[in-house]
């Protein structure tokens, strides 16, 4: 393949706990917005499918996750799998964001890594997140929340990956995925695709006395991680072009409801995803006004909708309380249709 087809990443998608916590972490504390509710449309057992980016979902803001905690799977982090979600902000942004997490009770610490200062802290659920200082990010940033917009997220900015034999993750990024070494320090190593900007980064941890973590769904570990190809042709291409160089684990089509994806298993074995919105993506059933204020479920669920509801933990909408431990009052209830 002469070039890569990967334009940067599509989204995140993440194994987490509570969805109510889920919410409160990303919509009210990160100050994104929420882009669609639905169902996970593996497995028989009911568990959201939660959206969160920019005003439209664009690709490359996306975080989504799987809430577990009422079903009760939980996973083992690892090597393997990713270490931590990286999310771009402007680089004056830092000392804001240090503040605000303070003020909602959230640990954090600064670090310098890789050439850049990052802010470090955690999801409820355990999962390592990161706040980038960049000093130019052109994506749009949701506006919509009380975060200031200059220093809003803009997306995501990259992930580090944790990885027994990095050799064979080193051939698969350049190889397979068509990325170029930008740089590295200590056990780490940044590959970048295109321009390099953020959104357009992967890191890769050396960690080879790291047992490996578990692939299965379950709260507490990132699932995989999804790069934006433009359409069909060119996802049927890259899958084909997967498989010709021997890495044969690769999935058929799926469709999503919004994208369709094509998912393949790294030497490291965290998953990958190659993925593009079809039909409208988002917008396709509900208007951006009103975008993840009800539970959209696809046409092949439709006949235990509300076996599914009664079963989903509500998700209560709800302004802080910065005096409280708990963080917010419960208020409004989000409506379920």
């Amino acid at each position: 393949m002469s070039s890569s087809p990967i334009i940067g990443f599509h989204h995140i998608t993440m194994n987490v706990g509570g969805a109510q916590e889920d919410y409160d972490f990303h919509v009210k504390l990160l100050g994104l917005r929420m882009v669609k509710k639905t169902i996970l449309f593996d497995g028989a057992r009911p568990v959201y499918h939660l959206y969160y980016g920019n005003e439209r979902g664009e690709e490359s803001t996306l975080l989504t996750t799987f809430p577990f905690r009422q079903d009760g799977r939980v996973a083992k982090p690892g090597s393997g799998q990713v270490r931590s979600v990286s999310l771009s902000v402007p680089e004056p942004s830092l000392d804001y964001w240090a503040h605000r997490l303070s003020l909602f009770k959230v640990p954090s610490s600064q670090v310098e890594r890789l050439g850049t200062h990052r802010l470090v802290f955690k999801h409820p659920g355990g999962i390592e997140y990161e706040l980038v200082g960049v000093p130019e990010d052109t994506r749009t940033p949701y506006t919509g929340s009380d975060v200031p917009v200059e220093c809003a997220i803009r997306g995501i900015y990259g992930t580090r990956i944790s990885a027994r034999d990095v050799a064979e993750m080193h051939e698969f990024m350049t190889d397979a995925m068509g990325f170029n070494v930008a740089g590295t320090e200590g056990r780490e190593t940044a590959y970048t695709i295109r321009d390099g900007a953020p959104g357009r980064i992967v890191e890769i941890m050396h960690d080879p006395e790291l047992p490996q973590g578990t692939w299965r769904f379950g709260a507490g570990t990132v699932h995989h991680i999804a790069f934006h190809v433009d359409d069909e042709a060119t996802q049927a291409s890259f899958k084909a072009y997967l498989e010709g160089l021997g890495y044969t684990d690769c999935s058929d089509p799926k469709d999503r409801g919004y994208m369709m994806s094509v998912y393949f298993r790294t030497p490291s074995g965290t998953l990958f995803e190659a993925a593009y919105l079809y039909g409208g993506g988002f917008l396709k059933d509900e208007p951006v006004e009103t975008l993840g204020t009800q539970i959209c479920t696809p046409p092949w669920l439709l006949d235990r909708r509300d076996e599914f509801l009664s079963a989903l933990e509500p998700i209560v909408d709800c302004a802080p309380d910065l005096r409280s431990p708990s963080l917010y009052r419960q208020t409004t209830v989000i409506p379920a249709a």
